[in-house]
């Protein structure tokens, strides 16, 4: 596995990169990957199947030129932008037939996030489907989804450090579907910042992949 660390400044092109990744993998033209970038600017991403008028403030979002984009993948929707670190793992189903289920391969892979997040000293669990949450908070600070390509998956995955949660609320409406371990909390008080240097986990991620 090889570690890809490129990042443009619009978050359109990081979202296609990755997917550029995917079919990359699957034509045979690359192996397993592990990226890492973050936006310099704000942006909302609907997984492949949100819907926009249920998710998002657009009204606020035309108003301070926030982005609403959509990817590939499933899951729900997020605000991303500076502090939100995010990672993007290429798989190959050959080699890793562990990761066929996709409830199991959350789990699995995201153990693998848990141990390298503990090396630099941050305690996280796992909660189902695909979540990770800083010990004894149930305060979520990482979101993740997958697509399926062929040979290979694609796992996307983010890591909240330094972001503006207050931005949340502001841009996002309470999502339709939550899981039972939020409790219907509102963002402000379910999501939560973790004490790390991006580059430490970067580096702690890569280890515990490649």
């Amino acid at each position: 596995m090889r570690a890809d660390y490129s990042v443009f400044a619009d978050p359109l092109a990081n979202l296609d990169y990755d997917d550029a990744l995917l079919r990359s993998a699957d034509q045979a033209a690359s192996g397993e990957v592990v990226r890492f970038w973050e936006s310099s600017s704000s942006f909302v991403v609907l997984g492949r199947t949100g819907r926009e008028e249920e998710d998002v403030d657009s009204d606020a979002c035309r108003r301070d030129g926030v982005s609403i984009l959509r990817r590939t993948s499933g899951g729900g929707t997020v605000l991303q932008g500076p502090g939100c670190l995010n990672f993007s793992l290429v798989l190959s189903k050959a080699s890793r037939p562990e990761l066929a289920g996709i409830n199991a391969s959350y789990q699995i892979i995201l153990g693998r996030v848990l141990t390298a997040l503990a090396s630099i000293g941050v305690e996280g669990e796992f909660r189902p489907v695909c979540d990770l949450v800083l010990k004894g908070t149930e305060k979520k600070f990482s979101g993740n989804a997958q697509r399926r390509g062929r040979g290979y998956i694609l796992h996307h995955g983010t890591i909240l450090y330094g972001f503006d949660l207050g931005l949340v609320s502001r841009y996002l409406k309470m999502p339709r579907k939550m899981p039972v371990y939020r409790q219907a909390r509102p963002h402000g008080a379910f999501i939560t910042n973790i004490p790390v240097r991006p580059e430490d986990a970067r580096r702690a991620i890569v280890a515990a992949f490649c």
